[in-house]
């Protein structure tokens, strides 16, 4: 293959990756945002008991009910979500990642974002960007980690939570995901 051709393909598959999830994720209004985000969150802790445990201690959680991720070497997702402290949406947020590696695909899925601590709420409200992996240390709850989590063992600023997945997304790379507070 000649680099011409391999640098097209590149950026067709980028393009795809780009346009897909935002024409999918389409900007939501607070309305919509507070009453999915609530949606999201009570099948989370309906199906996820170490959700269930921690989200009494949590000082807010941050749901995003539909992110939108698309990828054949380039990748990207692209989501909206709340953040809610004692059950009220109090900020709006989305959430952008882009990746590069073996991947190829389509996939629908929510997460939620665990605060624990008043440290990490105020890395999220005080930076233009909180990126994923950057500061507060996040830990990702699995199936492993979801065994072994209490109130007592819970000792990270924040706990990721993915569920509800749609569609099917495979592959390996590097992905870093930046989370910017937005108007509604």
């Amino acid at each position: 293959m000649t680099s011409r051709l391999l640098r097209l393909f590149l950026v067709a598959g980028l393009s795809a990756a780009i346009a897909l999830p935002a024409s999918r994720a389409g900007a939501a209004t607070a309305g919509e945002l507070n009453r999915d985000g609530r949606a999201a969150l009570n099948r989370l802790l309906a199906l996820q008991p170490a959700a269930k445990t921690l989200a009494p201690k949590a000082k807010a959680i941050l749901v995003f009910p539909k992110m939108v991720k698309a990828g054949f070497m380039f990748g990207g997702q692209i989501g909206e979500g709340v953040l809610l402290k004692g059950g009220k949406p109090v900020a709006y947020y989305n959430s952008v990642s882009a990746s590069y590696g073996f991947q190829a695909g389509i996939q629908s899925f929510s997460y939620a974002l665990f605060f624990m601590t008043d440290s990490a709420l105020k890395r999220l409200d005080d930076t233009q960007g909180f990126e994923v992996g950057v500061g507060p240390s996040v830990v990702i709850v699995d199936e492993g980690v979801a065994k072994t989590l209490t109130t007592t063992t819970a000792a990270s600023d924040v706990y990721a939570f993915i569920f509800g997945q749609q569609g099917l997304m495979a592959g390996m790379g590097l992905q870093g995901t930046k989370i910017t507070k937005i108007a509604k």
